[in-house]
C-alpha cells in the first residue's frame, strides 16, 4: 500500500500493526507558549519517542536547530530504536509544524517509509478517535542505522546567493508579510529586517487551514500558482528552518518538487552584514 508523506486521521488508523513507530516532534515557534514534554506525557501515540529538532542538530553551530551530520542523525536513531527500514510516523499535538521539520530531516537522510499526521493528535481528537487507538508499534530495531544523504534536498548560503541572479530557481520565503517587509521587528535580537532579493512570500499559515491541516492539493497548486513559481526551481526559507519545511511538505502535497529548504534562512542571513536584503 502506498501512502504520500502526508496522512490523515483515518489514514493513521488504518496503518498495518507492527510497521510503524511514532515520534513527537512537537516545537514551539519564537513566542509561542506552550510546553510539549508535558503535552507528551499527557497523550501520545502508542509506544512514542519524543523528537526533538533542538537536540537532534549540529550543537556546534550557533544558529537554531541547524541539520546535524549524517552520523549524528544516525546515533539519534538508534538511540530511539528505530532503522533505516523502520516506517515512522511523526506528529505534533496540534498541527504540524515540528513534524514537517523532522520529515524533512528524516527525508534528507533518506529514510523512505515516513509520514506526517496531518493536523496532529488535535485532529484525532476532533473526530473523537483516541490517540491509543492507533495500530500497534514496531518493536525496536537493533540493527545499525544507514543513513543516505539526499543533498539536492539542503540548501546553504552559497546556493541562495546563486539563486539570486538565476532566473530557473525562486526563493518562497514561510515568514508573515510584516517580517517580510520588515514592518516588525524579527523576534531573535541582532537581526536585520526584511528579505532576499526577488524572494516570494508564502506565510506558512496560507497553505493551512484553521485547525492547522493542509489545504486539499487544488487548493495549494492554486496558492503555488500564485507566487509565480512555473518550472523554476524553489528553495524555501523561513525564520530558523523551521515553517521553511511546512512549504516544502505543501510542495508536495501539490504535486510538485520539494526543491531545496535554506536550513540557515533569515537566522543566518538576517544576522550577516554581507548578505544583500530588500525590505
Amino acid at each position: 500500500m502506498t501512502i504520500p508523506p502526508l496522512i490523515n486521521a483515518q489514514a493513521l488508523m488504518s496503518l498495518p500493526p507492527g510497521r510503524y513507530r511514532y515520534l513527537d516532534a512537537s516545537a514551539l515557534l519564537p513566542g509561542q507558549d506552550g510546553d510539549p514534554e508535558a503535552d507528551f506525557h499527557k497523550l501520545a501515540l502508542p509506544g512514542a519517542n519524543r523528537f526533538r529538532i533542538n537536540d537532534i542538530c549540529d550543537r556546534s553551530d550557533p544558529l537554531p536547530h541547524t541539520v546535524p551530520g549524517a552520523a549524528t542523525f544516525a546515533q539519534a536513531m538508534m538511540a530511539l530504536g528505530i532503522g533505516s527500514d523502520t516506517g515512522l510516523v511523526f506528529y505534533d499535538r496540534k498541527g504540524s509544524i515540528g513534524a514537517c521539520r523532522a520529515h524533512w530531516m528524516a527525508s534528507l537522510f533518506g529514510h523512505e517509509s515516513v509520514h506526517v499526521l496531518d493536523g496532529g493528535l488535535a485532529a484525532l481528537e476532533a473526530l473523537g478517535l483516541a490517540p491509543d487507538a492507533a495500530p500497534a508499534p514496531a518493536a525496536p530495531c537493533e540493527q545499525p542505522y544507514r543513513p543516505r544523504t539526499r543533498y539536492a534536498l539542503l540548501a546553504g548560503k552559497g546556493d541562495v546567493l546563486d539563486a539570486l541572479d538565476d532566473p530557473d530557481r525562486v526563493i518562497l520565503d514561510a515568514r508573515s508579510a510584516v517580517r517580510f517587509h520588515a514592518r516588525t521587528a524579527e523576534p531573535r535580537p541582532n537581526m536585520r529586517g526584511g528579505h532576499m532579493r526577488g524572494a516570494v512570500n508564502l506565510p506558512f499559515t496560507e497553505v493551512l487551514d484553521p485547525h492547522g491541516c493542509f489545504l486539499q492539493p487544488e487548493a495549494l497548486v492554486e496558492r503555488f500558482a500564485g507566487c509565480a513559481i512555473g518550472s523554476r526551481r524553489v528553495i524555501t526559507s523561513c525564520g530558523s528552518g523551521l515553517t521553511a519545511a511546512t512549504l516544502t511538505m505543501a510542495l508536495r502535497v501539490a504535486g510538485l518538487a520539494p526543491g531545496q529548504l535554506y536550513d540557515g534562512s533569515w537566522a543566518e542571513w538576517g544576522s550577516d552584514p554581507a548578505t544583500p536584503i530588500e525590505t
